[in-house]
């Protein structure tokens, strides 16, 4: 890893720092168990629709869908116009409607059927060039596929996990979501991906907000590199409240 802008830590330290947090977030929230098993295509286009949008616009989306078109085959022989207004809670519907149908009728074409089961004998490289070559599929959606439909080692970098990583310091500042997957992966404990992806987000979720981090309790502010500035932050604000 090359310190390209600014100094930067060698993967050795970083390496390091992802295992002390993976087992602090692991004794705060315990190991993550995996669900059953999932379909594949669902994994996808559900990811799709989580580009650009909340999780919870994404699921009121998917919802949506899947009422409105029960089978994908469904999605596939029906006009965009009722796909976008299924979706429309998600943002972006018109695209997104668009790479939806244009993935279906892919597979479709390739598979003679409307299934990603193709993928299970595939290792992992050459599902993110036959999948990854795909309109709509990015990074993310990709680690998805693999870490949740497939039970890969991948780690998906959504705005959580990008957010949390700058702030902890094992992403670097400038970096973005795409970058950071290459970033991130050769860092990640062994076996412990999944793990550390849904505990991250946990913890984004609960206190290291995008708004106001609750820094002043954070059980990982001895690996935050803005905590002692955070902190200071947040105590001037209460002194000023104070008077």
């Amino acid at each position: 890893m090359r310190r390209s802008k600014g100094q930067w830590q060698e993967p050795k330290p970083l390496r390091a720092k992802l295992r002390i947090i993976t087992l602090l977030l692991e004794k705060q929230y315990g190991i993550p168990r995996r669900a059953g098993p999932e379909n594949l295509l669902d994994i996808l286009i559900e990811t799709i629709l989580s580009q650009n949008t909340s999780d919870q616009n994404r699921d009121k989306a998917y919802r949506r869908l899947k009422a409105r078109f029960p089978r994908w085959e469904d999605v596939l022989e029906a006009k965009t116009k009722p796909v976008v207004s299924a979706i429309r809670q998600g943002g972006l519907a018109r695209q997104k409607a668009k790479r939806i149908r244009e993935i279906l009728h892919w597979i479709k074409t390739r598979e003679g059927r409307l299934s990603l089961s193709f993928l299970r004998k595939m290792d992992s490289e050459e599902i993110k060039k036959t999948i990854g070559a795909l309109k709509g599929v990015g990074p993310k959606t990709l680690h998805c596929l693999l870490l949740f439909g497939l039970r890969r080692e991948a780690f998906p970098v959504d705005t959580h996990i990008l957010r949390i990583g700058r702030r902890l310091g094992f992403i670097p500042e400038w970096m973005g979501a795409e970058k950071a997957h290459l970033w991130v992966s050769p860092l990640i404990p062994k076996d412990r991906s999944l793990s550390l992806h849904l505990n991250l987000i946990r913890f984004g979720r609960s206190l290291c907000k995008a708004k106001n981090p609750s820094c002043d309790i954070c059980f990982l502010s001895g690996q935050c590199r803005y905590f002692d500035k955070d902190v200071s932050m947040l105590r001037v604000r209460r002194r000023e409240v104070k008077r």
